[in-house]
This record gives C-alpha cells, structure tokens and sequence, in this order.
C-alpha cells in the first residue's frame, strides 16, 4: 500500500491546495479506503469560491470531495459485510445518532449527521480515506468506479422523483440540464415518465438531454418571461405537465414551474420556499435509501449515467479540474485518486 495521502483541501475562500495528510486508521465499524474515483460537484466549487454555503462555513481547512468510489483496503474489527479488494460506492451522509429523523427512515434530515465536505466534516477527494462500513456499498462487476462515483448525483434524481411520485405515464417537466437535471431526467425516464420536458440555456446541454433520453429539449434564454415558458411547454406536452422538478435555483425558474400547472407536484432541488396557486411544493435534501436502486439501476442497465463524464484529471492537478468546473466546461468532471488505475 502507498505511504502517501495526497488530498485537496480547502482552507478557506479561494484557497485550495493540494497536501499531504496522514493515512486515517478505520475504527471498528469503518473500513479504509484507496479512492478511485471522484466527482466534483457544484458545491465544492461553491464552497472554493464562497468558503460557505448557507449556514455551513469553512472555519478551518477542509477535504473537499463527496462523490466517490473506491477499494477497500483495511477494514475494522467490527466489520462482517466488506473485505479487502471489495471494490464500493460511498454514501457521504452517516448518521451520529439514532434520533427521531434515522428511526423515522429520513436520516438525511439529522442535524448531527455526518457529511463528506459539509464543513466540519472532511471529504474524500484523497488517496485514503476511513469511511463506515455500513454507509460503504459493493459495486457489481458490470458498475465502474466512475458510476459508483456517481451514485451519489443519480441518488438526488432518485430522491427527487419519489418525493415528486414520478410513476408510469407521468409527464415531466425538467428545469435545468445540468448535471443533477440530468440525473433527474434518467431517473425519470426509468421510473416510467412517458413525456421529458427539459429546458435549460445551453444548447450544449441540451444535445445531451436528447441523448439521454428527453424527448423536448426546450432551449430557454435569461429574458423569457414564466408565463411565456410555460405556455410553450404546454404547447410542446399538448397538455400542462404533472410534474415540475425545478433544478436550478433561479427565481424565474421557479415561476415557470409554478405557472405551468395549476394543481401540480413540483420538487424544487434545492428546498425553496413557496406556495401559490395549490401548486404542491415538494423540497428535496441530499437524499437517504437510494444507493441499492441506483446501484439496481447502473447493473440492469436501466440508466447511463456513463456519458456525464465529459473531463478527467489525475489527483494531482486538482485545482485544475476544480477551474473547469468553475467554467462549466462539460458536465461532469472526475479525479482519479488512484496513481495506479486511472481507469474509469
């Protein structure tokens, strides 16, 4: 095994670097991971450039990073469903304690939850990292570490589109093409959804969503009024859409999906706070009992989450990886932890 624990941390706004770490030791319950493969998500950049996010902010240096795979290296006394060489996807969120949010199954909601890279608590954009085994999941044969990386954006569409009740024959109205509409639109689609609308201001994007699998990319521009909008959506379904799942944040956007239907489900990502015209609004945080059905969804072959994966970087020129996600080159951009397989 290396001696080395290369890991990219934050120390505070606009100030990341590459450094060393010592190798964690897993207790009981944990195992020891060699990292292969991981995501950079909107929120690391947001904390890079903000040094917070709302009420989460960086007061000491950070590992960032929490879309991850890897391969068990060492495992805890305690340990009886992993072994070493198990290659698994991480699921960053593990609860402290069992509170009334893990007894009631939405453990995401827990206060004192732990979360990779949601400050105080250190990612996993690193050679090595200890993680709880129970919140660790085997990825089969056929799932690379790249799609166990991405579990975890997959597992928002997943947890979007059950708190949306996205069924079959459900018409949907997707806002925004980056990559968490992405995953929503796979999602979606797999879950039975007969009609994707997906709209966003990048045509780029949009030739994806086709790929992907929309069936009316809907190019918008920043000037479009919400009334305009979502007349044309409806003129694109031939009828208003039973779901709206808002992915963008923007305020115009969110009128457009509140104007779009009266009477409607929408699941805003992330939580907004709004309620007009009956249209039932749904937030979505992170998620909580989603890595099976993704992991189901990726060895079937129900999704693709594969073509997201537009740049990779070695570990080593992280800040680099981090500055083309900042430009919003591509979509998805992936470190390779592992100096020895920069395999996807």
């Amino acid at each position: 095994m290396e001696k080395e624990n290369l890991s990219v941390v934050l120390h505070s706004q606009g100030d990341l670097r590459l450094e060393q770490r010592p190798i964690p030791e897993p207790g009981p319950n944990e195992v020891l991971l060699q990292m292969h493969s991981v995501g950079i998500c909107g929120s690391d950049v947001h904390y890079w450039q903000n040094g917070r996010i709302g009420d989460f902010v960086v007061k000491k240096p950070m590992v960032l990073g929490h879309e991850a795979a890897g391969r068990v290296v060492k495992v805890g006394s305690a340990v009886k469903n992993l072994k070493e060489g198990d290659r698994v996807a991480v699921e960053p969120g593990v609860p402290r304690e069992m509170d009334e949010f893990f007894k009631s199954g939405n453990y995401n909601l827990s206060p004192t939850i732990f979360f990779c890279a949601t400050p105080p608590d250190d990612g996993n954009l690193c050679r090595f990292y200890k993680h709880s085994a129970n919140f660790c999941y085997k990825l089969p044969d056929n799932v690379t570490y790249e799609e166990g990386a991405l579990i975890e954006p997959l597992s928002v569409g997943i947890h979007a589109c059950r708190r949306a009740g996205v069924t079959l024959g459900s018409s949907v109205l997707i806002c925004g093409a980056g990559p968490i509409g992405l995953v929503c639109l796979l999602v979606a689609k797999a879950m039975g959804a007969s009609q994707v609308v997906i709209t966003d201001l990048s045509a780029d994007r949009l030739v994806m969503a086709k790929e992907l699998g929309a069936d009316f990319p809907l190019t918008v521009k920043r000037e479009d009024g919400p009334e305009e909008l979502a007349k044309r959506v409806q003129g694109l379904l031939g009828a208003q859409p039973h779901i709206t799942i808002e992915c963008t944040g923007v305020e115009s956007s969110v009128q457009t999906a509140i104007y779009v239907r009266m009477g409607a489900a929408m699941t805003t990502v992330p939580l907004l706070n709004a309620a007009i015209r009956e249209v039932d609004i749904r937030g979505v945080f992170r998620y909580c009992n989603t890595w099976p059905m993704a992991i189901a969804m990726l060895a079937s072959k129900k999704v693709n989450v594969a073509p997201l994966v537009t740049h990779r970087f070695p570990l080593e020129q992280a800040v680099q990886a981090f500055e083309t996600t900042r430009q919003g080159q591509g979509v998805k951009v992936m470190l390779k932890c592992d100096k020895t397989d920069q395999n996807p």
